[in-house]
């Protein structure tokens, strides 16, 4: 066979081998367990939300979800082994807002954040309290700014490492405010809160659903939150933006990726059964309880917000002279 007709029956044939050596398509994805990377140690929210919410997914999608918990390095071992594996939809990764913090803070990454890995879809927002010891004295935002900006330098801040959410939201509020003031990094949560509820740091940005058990018991004054909007948790407490600090807002959320050339028909699949076990009660009440505000987004909305961020996290780290050695 030759001519016109020879070449379109070539390009058949080459499509027709092409398709079956395709990562994976809808009609037979998943038909084995799916792998979720989550680059923290268990234990933590940020664990915690996928764990609750792919309990569902597995059920229906009728195939186990293993979660494994890979930390390391602000969570980029998790994400560069994500961003390496092989694009068929049974290797994801669960992460934070690190994600879009670690271009920024890391010299060198083994992965490119916007072309190497995809975003699918928001697992929740954990808004982070501002927080201090009662016996500050503090009962308002723009007391503490006062105080700090009466005496610049003498007063410090806790989180839980260089370049993490918690310290990117305390640096947007501090250069918001216009105050100088000494950070001080530890090793985990349990700590900044230790240290705070003792006095010995002034304040601290922590996520809610770590708080929240202190703020109920009266050992933590709750200034506000540093999310865009109010949390639901703690719905009397003001943003920092509804305290006067413009340009404050900080918003540490969960989501959910894949390497980014896994097939379009399977990321929206994940998209819809992940929104699907979101919406269920007993789903929505757990998280609840977590402190985890609803965070919706379409598939290409989330994508351009994970651009934006990218962009806004570069500006800040810049800002406040931020550095990982």
């Amino acid at each position: 066979m030759r001519g016109p007709n020879a070449a379109l029956g070539y390009i058949s044939m080459l499509s027709m081998v092409s398709g079956m050596f395709h990562p994976a398509a809808a009609q037979d994805w998943p038909s084995k367990p799916i792998k979720v990377i989550v680059p923290i140690s268990a234990g933590s929210a940020a664990d915690i939300v996928p764990r609750l919410i792919f309990e569902h997914v597995s059920a229906a999608l009728g195939q186990p979800i293993i979660v494994e918990n890979r930390p390391g390095a602000g969570g980029t071992i998790g994400a560069a082994s994500v961003a390496k594996a092989e694009p068929d939809g049974y290797t994801l990764l669960a992460m934070s807002s690190s994600y879009t913090i670690a271009p920024a803070v890391y010299k060198t990454l083994s992965y490119d954040a916007e072309r190497d890995i995809r975003a699918i879809i928001p697992l929740g927002n954990i808004p982070n309290a501002l927080v201090v010891a009662p016996s500050t004295g503090f009962r308002g935002v723009q007391e503490l700014v006062a105080a700090a900006r009466a005496k610049p330098g003498s007063m410090n801040y806790a989180s839980v490492g260089n370049g993490t959410a918690m310290h990117l939201n305390a640096e947007r509020f501090r250069l918001s405010a216009g105050f100088e003031a000494q950070h001080v990094a530890f090793r985990g949560a349990p700590e900044v809160l230790t240290e705070v509820l003792a006095n010995r740091v002034d304040f601290a940005f922590i996520p809610i659903s770590t708080a929240l058990p202190f703020i109920k018991e009266g050992k933590l004054q709750a200034l506000a939150v540093g999310s865009s909007k109010r949390a639901s948790s703690l719905p009397d407490a003001p943003t920092t933006l509804e305290a006067g600090m413009t340009k404050s807002d900080y918003n540490f959320w969960l989501a959910l990726f894949a390497p980014a050339r896994t097939p379009e028909d399977v990321v929206r699949r994940l998209h819809r059964e992940v929104h699907k076990a979101m919406q269920l009660p007993s789903v929505k009440e757990s998280l609840a309880k977590l402190g985890v505000d609803a965070m919706p987004m379409e598939l290409e909305e989330f994508a351009k917000f994970i651009r934006e961020e990218i962009i806004a996290n570069a500006e800040l780290v810049k800002a406040a002279g931020i550095t990982i050695k």
